[in-house]
């Protein structure tokens, strides 16, 4: 088994679980206040872990500086996945309180086909028949998680004589998709560009690359969006370091999560790691199920069993 897959079903366990734990933060802070708690808290997890990996890549190659040089691509590259993860962020916290947990989830998880096209454009990656049709599986696994059925809905049904104009009655009567397809875009975009900034560091320490790329991006957010809300929002800055208790959990869940998809993403094409990273999908449903008490529908069970066969299809050579 390839290093890159149990490196990003940890992630996606540990994303999952930093989801679950924000869901909640929100019901204490506002969108912005709970988008900004996952930044501000990863922060000293990412130097300890940074610290760590340095440590031991130093110890490894008896060298006594081990961290990466800095040049423009990556800081362009990190700054440009920075912005967007902040962004994707905040519409998908904001998603949690338009839909239930496993539905708010589910919309942003067209990212994987997405990452597959920025992948392309920026660093011409590109996919075997295999990984292709996995994608488009598991795509198709998302999308009926998302037309959950729901008694109460007016959305319209997708008619198989009018496919075009059944899409855009969807995408005008549902508010949710449009968002959800957005957010899926950026974090395309972010996994992408976090992939570019951390291959051009050069060398052959994938994880001093991951880590060094984590760490400084995770700073560059935190200082960002802080600087931001010290400006135009402080009290809600106020009320982000008052629930410090909870918060901390987020921080931590967080900087594993994004350590792993860091990682994953330096040893392996964006798209793949994204694509195997829908298994969180399975993860959300459980974690709804238990705590929130959601209960699946068969379209659920279907659809987690499409993603499961594009998941395979892609890692079984």
């Amino acid at each position: 088994m390839e290093l890159w897959i149990p490196i990003t079903v940890a992630a996606a366990l540990f994303q999952n679980i930093r989801t679950a734990l924000q869901k909640h933060l929100k019901g204490r802070l506002d969108t912005t206040g709970a988008t900004y708690a996952r930044f501000l808290y990863a922060v000293p997890f990412t130097w300890v872990y940074l610290s760590l990996v340095s440590s031991f890549e130093s110890l490894t190659f008896s060298s006594t500086s081990i961290l990466p040089n800095t040049n423009m691509e990556f800081l362009f590259y990190g700054m440009l996945g920075g912005i967007a993860q902040i962004l994707a962020t905040f519409i998908l916290v904001w998603l949690f309180g338009q839909r239930n947990f496993a539905v708010g989830t589910s919309l942003t998880k067209t990212e994987a086909i997405q990452t597959a096209i920025f992948g392309l454009i920026l660093l011409g990656d590109t996919l075997t028949i295999q990984a292709t049709a996995g994608i488009l599986v598991s795509l198709t696994g998302v999308l009926t998680l998302y037309r959950k059925t729901n008694p109460t809905s007016t959305q319209p049904r997708i008619s198989k004589t009018n496919f075009i104009k059944s899409i855009g009655n969807l995408l005008t009567q549902d508010k949710s998709i449009l968002p959800g397809i957005t957010a899926g875009a950026l974090f395309a975009l972010a996994s992408v560009s976090y992939r570019a900034a951390s291959l051009s560091l050069g060398g052959e320490g994938f994880m001093i690359q991951s880590a060094y790329t984590l760490a400084w991006v995770t700073g560059f957010q935190t200082l960002a969006m802080g600087g931001y809300l010290l400006i135009k929002k402080p009290d809600i800055l106020i009320r982000v370091l008052k629930c410090w208790r909870a918060a901390i959990w987020v921080g931590m869940t967080g900087m594993l999560g994004s350590a792993g998809w860091f990682t994953a993403m330096t040893l392996e094409n964006a798209a793949h790691v994204r694509t195997l990273g829908q298994i969180e999908l399975i993860f959300t449903l459980i974690i709804g199920y238990i705590f929130f008490k959601e209960r699946l529908t068969r379209k659920e069970i279907f659809g987690v069993s499409l993603i499961t066969a594009g998941i395979l299809t892609l890692i079984i050579e």
